[in-house]
């Protein structure tokens, strides 16, 4: 969408948009509201599984469409080919839901501490039937939720402008989210047109999510930056990102809009 300028800004995982710069799409981190990562491979017990050790001759339900990078950075690390096999793991392209993972189509599946987890527990396993791995703890996490623009926009005074005052606003409500996690839930349903979320469900979002914002005034810490840039070259033969990035972000906004 951005590509085609259909979109100013867009919110994207870090590994995602640094493997898009890669290919061409020159992508510029401006801001940083989520300080932690709350990705998670969760796991059936009974599937055996109790370590990163078992995972081989595995199914592995795994999202895409960007989602995959920190996975595969992992599976690289821990020496698991990702094409099957008893020495690798098998692949499910998980949709965004825990359907493999309760119907025993996968032994794990990709989950977020504030979202899928909690679909898990919802439709009657309970954590004492699970593992977590957190992305976090394995030494593998990459920054998720970010802000970014075009490079070549940044040259255009009145988009910078635009961009200082709309990452002000953004992170304004974020630290507010933060304190009022009830509140901000609240919100949320009142804008659901679907009518599918519950309050419950919401709060209990919220209250995960803030977790993974604090320690973030917005501005992109370098050395979580410098981090997941080596956790996507970490790859051997086969890494997410081939090359450091040069230009990948920038404090210009941030530098403007927290004062």
């Amino acid at each position: 969408m951005i590509a085609g300028g259909g979109a100013d800004v867009v919110l994207d995982w870090m590994p995602s948009a640094l493997a898009s710069r890669e290919k061409g799409l020159p992508l510029v981190n401006i801001a940083q509201p989520f300080k932690s990562s709350g990705m998670m491979l969760t796991c059936r017990k009974d599937a055996g599984v109790s370590s990163p050790e078992d995972f081989a001759g595995k199914t592995l339900g795994v999202w895409f469409f960007g989602n995959e990078y920190p996975f595969l950075s992992w599976m690289n690390k821990l020496g698991l080919g990702t094409d099957g096999g008893d020495a690798g793991v098998t692949v499910l392209k998980q949709g965004f839901n825990v359907d493999p993972i309760l119907q025993g189509q996968a032994a794990c599946v990709s989950t977020m501490t504030y979202n899928e987890y909690w679909q898990i527990i919802d439709a009657g396993l309970t954590p004492d039937d699970l593992v977590v791995f957190k992305y976090e703890d394995q030494g593998v996490a990459t920054l998720e939720d970010g802000m970014y623009v075009l490079e070549e926009n940044l040259k255009d005074p009145a988009f910078e402008d635009k961009m200082v005052r709309f990452v002000r606003a953004s992170m304004k409500g974020w630290k507010w989210a933060e304190e009022n996690a009830e509140e901000a839930a609240l919100i949320v349903l009142d804008n659901d047109a679907s009518g599918a979320q519950t309050e419950e469900h919401q709060i209990r979002m919220m209250g995960e999510v803030a977790k993974l914002t604090a320690g973030s005034n917005g501005a992109l810490d370098p050395a979580d930056y410098e981090r997941t840039v080596a956790s996507l070259m970490s790859g051997g033969s086969d890494p997410v990102i081939t090359a450091a990035p040069t230009g990948a972000w920038t404090h210009a906004i941030t530098d403007k809009a927290l004062k």
